[in-house]
């Protein structure tokens, strides 16, 4: 968490020559952050180089977000050929340690998270954004035999792996839902909660610079099905059943609910996987107990049993949670 060499000049530039530089977060990809500070004003250091990053989206995200009335970071200056963002503070109110301290706002707080995604799938989505779709979600898919199963050396039946999860994705893809803005990683260590803003605005938003145009069901399944923090099976089922009365979108929605968080939570056992054995970040396997007791409850529902019966057939008990809990 030491800045690149020409962070200085571009403060410099930046108009805030001199400022105190402090390591404030990492992240899974290639991204840092700093927090700026001069003189009773402070800033936040987006560090993102390229060619392993690029900033674009992340502007071009950031800028639709304001134009439809959501909290993102204030832009300040930018050096898109370095990588280099500055951006508005939005504080140390970050949801995840927000609600540690103080857990009965729980159910007020996921209440505010349903309404930012009612608010944001009310707006057709933003233009020139990436698919989301069948064909990326069974891609998204094989992170989990190609990664995760060799991690435990496992042989496992691929083919029926994608057969399937096509056979319960694909009513999905065709039930007529959306499109809309897919933020792709809407949780709550990606939301800030913003002094003096209040309704949706209250919440704001982060590490969106992966959107894409999808499902409505995928960020609601995100947030509340959160691989960093325990969200209660009653928040949830009272969130999603808010998000139908606020959308209409009755059981075709829940259908999707669950069959994309399993998608999901299928994945990130593939990509936390990868975070360690190819990126030498070991600490992300924490995450894993977490992530197949989510994935075990919604493999229980109807509309999975196919996915189900591969995982019985290819998993066994001793590979799934376990493992992992014992190395943590």
């Amino acid at each position: 968490m030491i800045p690149a060499a020409e962070v200085h000049e571009f403060l410099a530039r930046s108009g805030w020559a001199g400022a105190r530089v402090e390591p404030l977060a990492g992240d899974a990809s290639f991204r840092r952050y700093f927090r700026v500070v001069d003189e009773g004003r402070s800033a936040v250091l987006m560090d993102a180089p390229p060619p392993h990053e690029d900033v674009r989206p992340f502007v071009a995200v950031d800028e639709w977000l304001h134009s439809i009335g959501l909290s993102a970071p204030e832009i300040l200056a930018r050096d898109v050929d370095h990588g280099l963002l500055l951006l508005g503070d939005f504080g140390d109110w970050r949801l995840r340690e927000f609600l540690d301290s103080d857990p009965t706002r729980e159910r007020e707080l996921y209440e505010l998270a349903t309404e930012v995604l009612v608010h944001l799938h009310s707006h057709p989505p933003m233009a020139g954004l990436p698919p989301h779709g069948l064909q990326q979600w069974l891609e998204e898919l094989a992170l989990f035999t190609d990664w995760y199963c060799p991690a435990l050396h496992l042989s496992v039946d691929v083919d029926s792996f994608r057969k399937a999860w096509s056979e319960v994705l694909e009513p999905v893809a065709k039930d007529g839902l959306g499109p809309v803005t897919v933020l792709r990683d809407y949780h709550a260590e990606n939301v800030m909660l913003v002094r003096g803003r209040d309704g949706v605005r209250h919440f704001g938003l982060l590490d969106f610079q992966d959107a894409l145009v999808g499902h409505p069901a995928y960020d609601l399944a995100s947030v509340l099905e959160d691989a960093r923090r325990d969200v209660s099976p009653d928040i949830e089922r009272s969130m999603i059943d808010r998000y139908v009365a606020a959308t209409g979108t009755a059981e075709t929605f829940e259908r999707a609910y669950w069959v994309l968080a399993a998608q999901r939570n299928t994945r990130i056992l593939g990509v936390f996987t990868r975070l360690w054995k190819r990126d030498n970040k070991p600490h992300y396997t924490a995450f894993q107990p977490r992530m197949w007791g989510l994935l075990e409850r919604d493999l229980s529902r109807a509309e999975l049993e196919p996915v189900r019966r591969w995982f019985d057939l290819n998993i066994s008990p001793e590979h799934r949670a376990a493992p992992w809990a014992e190395a943590a």
